[in-house]
């Protein structure tokens, strides 16, 4: 399972570094999230739950 962000969706609500500090974060200049390259792996609960919580459901996992 991979994470993707919309960059271009986002709207820098911090939902997801809220759900799940250790998976995501957010650019110091724009607020846009980023999943962090040492996120660690076993935290599909949090990152399932910030991805319900993204007002602008800019946040997709992908199979494979």
């Amino acid at each position: 399972m991979s994470i993707e962000i919309d960059r271009d969706t986002c709207v820098g609500a911090g939902q997801c570094v809220l759900a799940a500090p250790d998976v995501f974060d957010q650019t110091e200049d724009e607020g846009i999230s980023f999943v962090r390259p040492d996120a660690p792996a076993g935290r599909d609960a949090a990152i399932a739950d910030a991805v319900d919580r993204c007002p602008a459901r800019a946040i997709a996992l992908v199979e494979g």
